[in-house]
């Protein structure tokens, strides 16, 4: 698939497509392409479990080992506060989280590399690709939001009318790690060793965020430069609506903007690398 440039001037790019030269924005070519999304979710689904004996019990196998072990060194020995309620059904909310978060971004930076035949023979929406990555972990977060719900339950623990933020709550985690999985997925297409940086930066990631921890030691500038970590805001959030901690305050909207400015820097840059994913691949 070839590029063009219009009028003589290099900083002019128009796609060519099967229909002729394309201007369309991320959004519109993303809808175009829903049915391509749901290509790529259903067939890493399939891969998923395929072979899988147990089928959703890893899904609950993750969390469950995460909290245990987390109330074990965080809660018992550490005596890290969890904000008002029950050690573990902090950690399972912050760890669910995570693991939706991760498991998108793992899953988007070999997206692009595992499809070279769709990418260098076939015209389709580039950001369908990564796009597809949001939504089989989503599958895995309605799983695990179960066992949350199951865990309040036995704990008596009820957020109240604050369950309605849950879908405010669930499309901040989504557009969070959409860009990630924008920047990850281009960037894998030309630097290979990105795919092998993700997991161990992750682990890293994981520590930096308030998953096993809150951020009500910190204060002033320091809660400030904590709450640039993009994913400092659905963490706290998602306690919030599902559980009823207290309100995450201004450090969310640091996080939320943070977070709004990985998804618009990603978005452009994917725009402008996938001009040459066909010839790097």
């Amino acid at each position: 698939m070839a590029g063009v440039r219009v009028n003589g001037d290099p900083a002019t790019w128009n796609e060519n497509t099967s229909r002729g030269v394309s201007r369309e924005s991320p959004w519109t070519a993303l809808w175009r392409a829903r049915e391509l999304v749901g290509y790529f979710a259903l067939k890493d689904l399939r891969l998923r479990y395929r072979q899988a004996a147990l089928g959703v019990v890893w899904v609950l196998a993750q969390p469950i080992a995460s909290v245990t072990v987390f109330t074990l060194v965080f809660s018992r020995l550490a005596g890290v506060s969890s904000q008002g309620i029950p050690y573990p059904l902090f950690a399972l909310v912050g760890m669910v989280t995570w693991t939706y978060f991760s498991s998108t971004v793992v899953s988007a930076s070999t997206v692009l590399a595992s499809n070279v035949n769709l990418v260098t023979k076939v015209y389709f929406p580039r950001i369908a690709a990564p796009a597809s990555s949001l939504l089989p972990p989503g599958v895995d977060l309605g799983v695990s939001l179960l066992l949350v719900g199951v865990l309040a339950t036995y704990y008596g623990i009820f957020a109240g009318v604050r369950l309605l933020l849950v879908p405010a709550w669930l499309l901040m985690l989504v557009l969070t790690a959409a860009g990630v999985a924008l920047w990850v997925s281009a960037l894998n297409v030309r630097y290979r060793d990105v795919q092998h940086a993700v997991t161990p930066l992750l682990q890293l990631w994981l520590f930096a965020s308030p998953v096993a921890y809150g951020t009500g030691s910190l204060t002033g500038w320091q809660q400030a430069v904590y709450a640039l970590n993009p994913m400092v805001g659905p963490i706290e959030f998602g306690r919030f609506a599902l559980t009823g901690t207290p309100w995450p305050g201004w450090s969310l909207a640091v996080s939320a903007a943070s977070a709004a400015v990985v998804l618009v820097t990603g978005i452009r840059y994917f725009g402008r690398a996938q001009r040459s994913f066909a010839d790097v691949i």
